[in-house]
This record gives C-alpha cells, sequence and structure tokens, in this order.
C-alpha cells in the first residue's frame, strides 16, 4: 500500500536481481541486504499464507456478517416513581 502498481514493482525488482528489493519508506529500489532491511523468510511467507487465506475467504464467502448503525431515536427515559405518600393517614 505504498501507493504504486504493485505488478509494477514486482516486475522491476524481477529485473535488477537477486538481493534488490523496493523499500515503500523511501520509494526507492536497493540492495535490501546492504540497507539493514531484512524479513526472517518464515515470518514473511506466513504473513502472505494469512493474507492470501482471508481474501480467499472473503471471495467465497456468499454472506457477510457487518454491523448496520440503527438510526432510531432512543427510547424515553421511565417516568419517575409510583404515587407520593399518603401524608400519614395510617
Amino acid at each position: 500500500n505504498a501507493g504504486l502498481e504493485g505488478s509494477v514493482v514486482i516486475n522491476r525488482v524481477i529485473q535488477e536481481g537477486k538481493g534488490i528489493g523496493f523499500n515503500a519508506l523511501t520509494q526507492e529500489y536497493m540492495n535490501m541486504i546492504a540497507a539493514g532491511i531484512v524479513d526472517p523468510t518464515k515470518v514473511t511467507r506466513s504473513a502472505l499464507q494469512n493474507a492470501a487465506s482471508i481474501a480467499a475467504m472473503v471471495l467465497t464467502t456468499e454472506t457477510l456478517v457487518a454491523d448496520k448503525p440503527d438510526d432510531k431515536a432512543p427510547a424515553m427515559p421511565p417516568m419517575g416513581g409510583g404515587m407520593g405518600g399518603m401524608g400519614g393517614m395510617m
């Protein structure tokens, strides 16, 4: 989500060769190891697998549950407590 077309970035990274990647922060192509930008393979793979799994679930689910805000006004508050005292009649 760096605001660039993903396919363009991927094609450029593939053309540049091994070790070259795209730094989304500076929007530059660079040697990622030399720049100190290193992601463990397992973490990156897990993130991509989870994202793909959720995307597939959303695409194949025919129903999504969402909370629609209620436009109704709140109910009237209850009336005050019962009748007043009998003034010592008992």
